[in-house]
Order: C-alpha cells, then sequence, then structure tokens
C-alpha cells in the first residue's frame, strides 16, 4: 500500500497524472516484492523470534557465572564464604539439575589459570552494549559476590574495577555503584534483623534502620529533599523493573535477583516517606 500511495505522490510531483499511473504501477512491484520479503522472515512474527533473546540470555547466564568464579579467586584461592553465596545465589535463582551444572561449570571455567577476563568481558558488552541497565546490573552481581563475606579485599576492587572499565563504566559510575551495593548490603541485613526481632518480640530492637542509609540505597545522601528522592527511586526502579530486564537479555532464572532488588529500593522509598 505504501509503495503504491508514494508512487502516485512522486510520480504525479514529475509527471502528473501520467506520471501518477507509472508511479502507481512501480508502487505496485514494489509493495508485492516488499510482501514476499517479508513473508519469508516471518511476517510480524519474525521480529520477534525468540532465538535472539534466548542467545543473549544464555550469554548472561555463563558470563555472569565464570566472572563471578574468577573474582571469586581473586586472593588465590576460593574461600567457602565465596563458594556458599555461589550456592545461595543458585538456590535464589531456584537453578537444578542441568541448570546449575551449568552454572557450575561456569564458576569453575572462571576460576582457572588460563581464563581470559578481558575477552569474556569484551564479547558480553559487545552484545548488551545497547542495554546498559543489563551492564549495570551484571557489574552489582560481580559486587555482590565479592561482598559476600561483608568486605571487599584490594584484590576484588581491583578486578571489579577492570570489569566496570571494560563494560565501559567510568570510575565515577562504579564509585557510586559500589556505595550503593555497600548501603544497600547493611540495609538488607537490618531489615531482616528487625523483622528477627519483631517476630520473637524482642523488647528493644538492637539495630535501628536510618535515614542515611535509606537515602544511600537511593544513591543519595544529605541534603536530599523530597523531590530528589522521588527522582532518585523512579530512576532506579527503572534500571532494576525485572519484566524489562528479562526482555532485554536478563535470563528467567535471574529474574528473583532484579526483584530483591528492586524490593529493597521500594523499601528504602517507603521508610523515607
Amino acid at each position: 500500500m505504501w509503495g503504491k500511495l508514494l508512487g502516485v505522490c512522486f510520480g504525479f510531483m514529475f509527471g502528473r497524472w501520467l506520471g501518477a499511473i507509472f508511479g502507481f504501477w512501480l508502487g505496485h512491484l514494489f509493495d508485492r516484492s516488499l510482501k514476499q520479503d517479508f513473508d519469508k522472515v516471518g511476517g510480524f512474527q519474525g521480529f520477534f523470534k525468540g532465538d535472539d533473546l534466548h542467545q543473549r540470555q544464555a550469554l548472561f547466564f555463563s558470563s555472569c557465572f565464570a566472572v563471578m568464579g574468577h573474582i571469586a579467586k581473586s586472593n588465590g584461592r576460593v574461600s567457602e564464604t565465596h563458594i556458599k553465596a555461589a550456592s545461595l545465589f543458585m538456590d535464589e535463582m531456584g537453578l537444578h539439575a542441568e541448570d546449575r551444572q551449568e552454572a557450575q561449570n561456569a564458576f569453575r571455567a572462571g576460576k582457572e589459570s588460563d581464563f581470559e577476563l578481558k575477552q569474556a568481558v569484551q564479547d558480553f558488552k559487545e552484545v548488551f552494549s545497547r542495554r546498559y541497565d543489563l551492564l549495570q546490573l551484571f557489574l552489582e552481581i560481580q559486587i555482590q559476590m565479592a561482598f559476600s563475606d561483608g568486605h571487599l579485599a584490594p584484590q576484588e576492587v581491583q578486578l571489579l574495577k577492570k570489569v566496570s572499565q571494560l563494560l565501559g563504566v567510568s570510575n565515577t559510575h562504579f564509585s557510586f555503584i559500589l556505595k550503593r551495593y555497600q548501603a544497600e548490603f547493611k540495609f538488607r541485613q537490618q531489615r531482616a534483623q528487625q523483622g528477627e526481632q519483631q517476630q520473637y518480640r524482642a523488647p528493644q530492637p538492637t539495630s535501628e534502620i536510618s535515614r542515611g542509609q535509606a537515602l544511600a540505597v537511593l544513591g543519595l545522601s544529605e541534603p536530599a529533599n523530597e523531590k530528589d528522592v522521588k527522582r532518585a527511586y523512579r530512576k532506579l526502579m527503572a534500571q532494576h523493573h525485572p519484566d524489562k530486564l528479562v526482555s532485554q537479555g536478563l535470563p528467567q532464572h535471574m529474574m528473583e535477583v532484579a526483584k530483591k532488588k528492586s524490593q529493597d529500593i521500594q523499601a528504602a522509598y517507603e521508610f523515607l516517606k
């Protein structure tokens, strides 16, 4: 249809009615040819084939666990804490049987001395270069693994910086992400402690969530007004929206990771409100 319409318009401009008739004929040929090519790829369904999405999800999955394994061995050996953290991470994702075995194999591959971190991250970035939220989540997951024992060793920080640079993340934004995750880690711990205290009806809580800690989860500090809080909240929720991330290539198994981050952001915002 569009070929005929454009053909008539341009034909009339250059040849009046005779040109319009000729343009209509050319447009008809164009439309027929376009339809044949369009049908070959399955019509509109061709734009929504899942093969490419599944490939991106598989790459995210394997790359994530391989780099996790590499960072876990940054001190020369993988500690029991890191092994437990990786296992708990797989539990949170609900990995069983073949999926869990694939994750374990990728983690082991990352621990090998011949693992090419630079090549692995560059390959990952090449596929996800236009999906900045996924690049950021990938980096956050690596920070989560490194911080699983409650602190970061100098070697871990250096490796995380290297990964962020390979992903194209600036040093300033890396520092921002790192600081925000550390706040998120403490915030989550304190929420869990308060939940236990309420369950057992402890007379006095041993830890209280402060405004400063909730602000830090949103990447803010004092002085921050209501407008700043709303802006930061909306931006972070958009970046960590599970459904959006899955549509961009986040594996379904890792949807739980995005959900937990969204819950922390939501809880910090509700506390500040």
